[in-house]
């Protein structure tokens, strides 16, 4: 339910947004496009975290992908209610994207550079550099602070909120010079032959396979810390390659490097009976990481193994005996609050309506359910100010049902959640063909957003992306 009319905020001073990952970006952008000042706070590089390697905003951390594009799937639908709504990030991901298949993938480096740049010359955003140690006692605040929040705010949040974080461990790929991939062993294909030829793959067979594998799982691992020793568990969507690899012989083959589908055309044509032998039995995937196509970034490869034992193990794979590594995959322990216990469906505080929180910190996952709950938190933020009531999005939309999935879900089970079509209420009807039905949750979703935006005079964005990969 949505609050009834707050009356007109007592406003002395600039919404103050922390953190400038993807969901502060948003925010702040939301916040100033409404006509109200904002102090966009983050602390590096005065400051900075175990995973980032830059100073620019909305830096992206594990890979370059904000997932699967097409609008009939999870990820898809939920860029393109974005889209709709006028979202910074995902237009500057559009701009900056590069081919990735049916991914949206961007140039990260200049996504980010891009994003500081426009956030930076807002007349309405003051971009502020430096470690903030306290939540703000008064005014309207939005907390986006990440995963990675530093201790002494976590620990003032945790007095707060009167509970503790709770955590799990992440981890993002090495990045690969282009120019050290051998091109007489690593095909230029996509799964299927669908869109554009987007990755470079390396395949395996039998032998090479099994050979790496027990490389993999007996390399010597980074340490954790003894308190991270203690408490240590996975998001299982963003497992470290050597945990798959121990999960069992096969578990790689049905994950990060399925063969199915990828066939090397220099060999002939996949549809010739005798070329079927000729299939991989295995395919390690890297996938462009910049416009150049300069560096390219092993897909599925996140990992904890110390940086000697990587370029060791990973040069066993075909095509990569001589790679060079302009970055090695790094794992750090991400820590969020008990959404369930703290936040309404609008992304506010129980226990105070005026401060907000969006991004992984609250416990949703991915780079675009990240932007999606900046632009919830922070166009609600604007609303408190301008004295408005804060609004909720409809349950059947993919942005609505992430949020309601988090301040509804059991906090004793409390786990973060990607966006996917598990969360939305069922269709009136089973369908069993799992792309119709897809395709009507996301029909239902626009049709629904449509009718939201009606009824509080929101104008849609219809103007066509800039990504002409978007289905």
């Amino acid at each position: 339910m949505e609050s009834e009319s707050v009356g007109m905020t007592d406003f002395t001073q600039p919404v103050q947004v922390i953190g400038g990952g993807l969901a502060g970006t948003e925010a702040a952008w939301q916040i100033a496009q409404a006509g109200i000042p904002v102090a966009l706070y983050e602390m590096r590089p005065q400051q900075l975290s175990p995973a980032h390697h830059t100073e620019h905003l909305a830096e992206l951390v594990c890979s370059n992908s904000f997932g699967a594009q097409a609008s009939d799937r999870a990820s898809g639908l939920l860029h393109e209610e974005l889209r709709r709504l006028g979202s910074t990030v995902i237009a500057k991901a559009d701009q900056h994207c590069v081919p990735a298949g049916g991914a949206l993938a961007v140039d990260r480096a200049v996504f980010s550079r891009e994003l500081t740049e426009t956030l930076s010359q807002h007349p309405l955003i003051d971009l502020r550099r430096g470690e903030v140690t306290q939540i703000p006692q008064s005014g309207i605040v939005v907390l986006t602070t990440g995963p990675l929040t530093s201790a002494a705010l976590a620990e003032d949040l945790q007095r707060f909120t009167g509970l503790e974080y709770m955590s799990f461990f992440d981890a993002a790929s090495p990045i690969v010079v282009g120019d050290s991939i051998d091109r007489h062993k690593a095909f230029l294909a996509s799964r299927y032959d669908r869109g554009e030829a987007a990755y470079l793959n390396c395949p395996m067979n039998q032998e090479q396979y099994r050979h790496f594998r027990q490389e993999l799982c007996g390399a010597e691992q980074a340490e954790l810390k003894d308190f991270e020793r203690e408490t240590a568990k996975f998001f299982e969507g963003c497992l470290p390659i050597e945990e798959m690899a121990r999960r069992g012989e096969d578990t790689m083959r049905y994950g990060p490097l399925k063969p199915v589908g990828l066939f090397d055309s220099r060999l002939g044509s996949f549809k010739d009976p005798a070329n079927q032998e000729k299939r991989p039995y295995a395919v390690v995937q890297l996938r462009q990481e910049d416009k150049a196509g300069q560096l390219w970034n092993m897909v599925g490869f996140q990992t904890n193994l110390r940086w000697g034992e990587q370029k060791r193990v990973f040069r066993l794979i075909p095509g990569l005996e001589n790679a060079e590594f302009v970055r090695m995959g790094v794992m750090h322990r991400n820590t969020f609050i008990n959404s369930p216990e703290l936040l309404n469906a609008s992304l506010q505080f129980k226990q105070r309506p005026t401060l907000l929180a969006a991004g992984q910190l609250v416990g949703t996952e991915s780079y675009t359910a990240a932007a999606a709950g900046g632009w919830l938190a922070g166009f609600n933020a604007a609303r408190l100010a301008l004295g408005l009531a804060p609004v909720t999005l409809p349950v059947n939309t993919m942005m609505g049902a992430l949020f309601d999935f988090i301040s509804s879900a059991s906090p004793k089970h409390f786990q973060p959640m990607p966006p996917n079509f598990g969360i939305l209420p069922e269709l009136p009807q089973r369908i069993r063909n799992k792309r119709e039905r897809y395709g009507q949750y996301r029909d239902r979703a626009f049709a629904d957003l449509q009718t939201w935006a009606d009824q509080r005079q929101i104008r849609l964005q219809t103007t066509k992306t800039l990504n002409p990969n978007v289905a």
